[in-house]
């Protein structure tokens, strides 16, 4: 009678180890043994989730409702902060500028120009070649170089539109200033970002005293946004504007 019982208990034992291990296939999103979500899961949860949303809404949004980087390679969102800017980069720039730098003292004024795409004819920048020369000043500047900027006025210009100092009109500008050395650049785009090449030469000698090199990344560079949202000239919000 005992062996019966023992016999009995063995197989309700088993049958239970059965089915705990048994699970729905299509169960998806469930927390393993390890107490982490599967990875193969989370992105099965964040596909199920964009199918849900709208089409704009998807696009901007993650799985659990984070803003998504966009990448110039992918033409979506990444789901990750934005923890570092143009700045940082332009940071490390100078730091290696600095370290290998050669006649530039605290005497020498420095100019900062625009960075050209390197695939022009070296007078076209965009946004990222504007963006990098003002945090170069202020890296300069920070290491008590003394920094000229040419696009600074005799006067100040007062409009409907505000009141200004700098001007990118030429005929504006002093054509004579004491610039001795000139920090400048060139951009190329690459599979993952924005090689950047940065270098100071000498205004007269043309020789370069300095360089440094960096790439980047697409999601640093795309969060730089136009003042006018990248639309169309006579629209506004995507909007076409006309005269009533």
């Amino acid at each position: 009678m005992i062996t019966r019982y023992l016999m009995l208990g063995s197989l309700i034992l088993a049958t239970t180890a059965c089915t705990t291990v048994e699970h729905d296939p299509t169960d998806r999103g469930t927390v393993s043994d390890a107490g982490s979500l599967d990875i193969v899961d989370v992105q099965a949860i964040d596909r199920h989730s964009a199918q849900q949303r709208p089409d704009d809404e998807a696009d901007s949004f993650g799985a659990v409702g984070q803003p998504r980087l966009y990448s110039s390679v992918q033409g979506a969102y990444k789901g990750r902060p934005l923890t570092r800017h143009v700045g940082d980069y332009v940071k490390n720039l100078t730091q290696d500028l600095i370290s290998n730098m050669e006649y530039v003292t605290s005497k020498t004024p420095v100019a900062v120009t625009n960075f050209a795409l390197l695939d022009s004819d070296l007078q076209q920048t965009d946004l990222l070649g504007r963006q990098m020369s003002e945090s170069f000043m202020h890296e300069l500047h920070k290491f008590r170089i003394p920094v000229l900027d040419y696009k600074a006025t005799d006067y100040i210009r007062v409009t409907g539109d505000g009141d200004f100092l700098l001007s990118r009109d030429y005929l504006d500008l002093n054509s004579s200033l004491p610039i001795e050395y000139v920090l400048t650049g060139t951009m190329a785009k690459h599979q993952g970002g924005v090689l950047v090449n940065a270098r100071i030469l000498g205004i007269e000698s043309r020789a370069v005293v300095a360089s440094a090199q960096t790439l980047i990344p697409f999601y640093v560079v795309d969060a730089l946004i136009p003042s006018d949202g990248g639309a169309s000239a006579g629209t506004k919000d995507g909007v076409k504007l006309s005269k009533g």
